[in-house]
């Protein structure tokens, strides 16, 4: 009788957690990869990052920039027209709430709206 009220509630676990990953996938980010980030500068609070164009959650068009240095919660990124690179956290506070299906990729410090128009989510910890 305990066994498969034990597997019943392992079974649940982990489909919860496969939820939760579903919900707010985090984007991986590799050296030599392109992505779209905010270009308010160094003291930019809002670390907007996308795999698409847009405008980052501050309103600001975001820019095209190169994953240069990958790091456990930061990517280093360089952009075009900048003197020197930046440093961009990944340990997002919102993301895309566009599902699984979401090839956007975006992620942020501060809510907003994503590049594809969906309110960012806060992420779940």
């Amino acid at each position: 009788m305990k066994k498969p009220i034990f597997l019943m509630a392992v079974v649940l676990f982990l489909a919860m957690v496969a939820i939760t990953f579903a919900a707010n996938p985090k984007p991986v980010f590799k050296v030599g990869q392109e992505v779209y980030v905010c270009n308010c500068g160094e003291k930019c609070d809002c670390y907007t990052i996308s795999k698409k164009a847009g405008k980052c959650v501050c309103g600001e068009e975001m820019v095209k920039a190169k994953v240069t240095a990958v790091e456990k919660g930061k990517v280093t990124l360089q952009g075009d027209g900048w003197e020197k690179p930046r440093t961009f956290l990944t340990d997002a506070k919102f993301a895309c709430a566009c599902g699984p299906q979401c090839d956007c990729d975006t992620i942020s410090q501060k809510p907003g709206k994503c590049v594809c128009g969906k309110e960012m989510a806060p992420v779940k910890k």
